[in-house]
């Protein structure tokens, strides 16, 4: 099976600083992964190099076996992304930011139609679709950058601290929703976060610290090869929290 994402040996500097540090990474289609790290860990400069918003000039970065340096075209095609800061026009309406996103990727105004009435619904904003999106929550803005995400119909979905400010609820419905994709779409999903509790049984996790690659498995082996209760406690103990 091709990997959805491989990374191998990727580093990245900004001068003197090394933000990663041969970084090895990779994710199976169906797969939910979480990155997990302290802010300034360096997962927002590796979802920047994934996406070729930074050139990445060591390593190797590989989208379903679509290498993003020499074929970045046929590699970005394949991803969905939701950064860390919205990036929803606030002044315009549901349906005109997802509209906008369609046409930057080709779509016809009447496949966007459908597309959009299917993605919106999954997220459960249908009365929301001619709002301003100035007039929406923080939870409901970040549904509609995973509708908007979603259109264009990626095998890779990123999301980059997408709950961070969110109250539990939001943040519970988005993660559900998320997951839900991975199992009945075999989505596959790199989801950054610092929050431990998005975190369960069974799920596959990478502890970056430091623009390094700590740890990198199931909740249930990193908890037992760092002999500790839980995946807090493993976190911790990992990246030298006491």
């Amino acid at each position: 099976m091709t990997p959805a994402l491989q990374i191998k040996g990727v580093s990245h500097s900004f001068g003197d600083f090394t933000a990663l540090s041969k970084v090895n990474l990779e994710i199976k289609p169906g797969d939910f992964t979480v990155l997990l790290g302290l802010n300034g860990a360096g997962k927002t400069t590796l979802y920047s190099l994934v996406t070729r918003l930074y050139n990445n000039v060591s390593g190797e970065i590989n989208i379903f076996g679509y290498n993003v340096r020499e074929n970045s075209t046929s590699a970005l095609k394949h991803i969905g992304v939701v950064f860390q800061q919205p990036t929803l026009d606030l002044d315009l309406s549901v349906s005109e930011n997802l509209d906008y996103h369609s046409s930057l990727h080709g779509i016809s105004a009447a496949e966007a139609k459908v597309r959009i009435k299917d993605e919106i619904k999954r997220v459960d904003l249908e009365d929301k679709l001619n709002e301003k999106v100035r007039s929406l929550s923080g939870g409901q803005r970040r549904r509609v950058e995973i509708a908007r995400a979603l259109i264009h119909k990626p095998k890779l979905l990123l999301l980059d601290e997408p709950t961070v400010g969110l109250d539990i609820g939001s943040r519970q419905l988005i993660l559900k929703h998320v997951k839900t994709l991975c199992k009945k779409n075999k989505l596959a999903v790199l989801w950054a976060t610092h929050l431990i509790d998005e975190i369960d049984k069974g799920e596959k996790v990478v502890v970056i610290n430091k623009g390094k690659i700590l740890e990198s498995g199931e909740v249930g082996a990193i908890i037992k090869k760092t002999k500790t209760k839980n995946i807090r406690e493993s976190f911790n103990k990992l990246v030298g929290l006491k």
